[in-house]
């Protein structure tokens, strides 16, 4: 059975969901969402293996990396959905507070970033198959008070 646009567009607002369910690292339904093979086109964790289904490890560190921020607000918020086919863009608020260790600075800052992200899914048979993102990591990297990476 083939997923329609309005399902696709659900299945991803209820992995957002999860996944917020899931800041403090504890929580994992947001990983029926995934495809155990899904390919993460955009690490989310520097160093993060380059093969199908280590996205799942890198939203588990991201997520026990950080929390909500101080006034409570935090996660990833949606601000807009558009689907076409088995493709879903997300455009993204992702608000957090690092607080844990995170493999770029593994020291948790205690500071807070408010970024904007564009995520693109791919789904097959109602799971995540493919991740494409493009996010604003140098608002991030000042934000938290990290160094931006070199090349060696």
């Amino acid at each position: 059975m083939n997923s329609t646009v309005a399902d696709n567009k659900a299945t991803i607002t209820s992995f957002i969901n999860a996944l917020n369910e899931g800041i403090d690292g504890t929580a994992t339904d947001w990983i029926a969402y995934l495809s155990p093979q899904v390919i993460d086109h955009n690490q989310i964790i520097f160093g993060e293996a380059d093969e199908p289904g280590a996205a799942i490890e890198g939203f588990r560190q991201q997520l026990a990396a950080f929390s909500n921020t101080d006034d409570g607000e935090g996660g990833i918020l949606i601000q807009d959905l558009m689907g076409e086919d088995g493709r879903v863009m997300a455009r993204l608020r992702v608000v957090g507070k690092h607080t844990g260790a995170h493999a770029r600075m593994p020291e948790p800052t205690g500071r807070s970033c408010d970024v904007e992200q564009i995520w693109v899914f791919t789904l097959v048979e109602g799971r995540i198959a493919e991740i494409r993102a493009v996010s604003d990591r140098l608002g991030m990297f000042l934000q938290l008070g990290w160094d931006w990476p070199t090349v060696d």
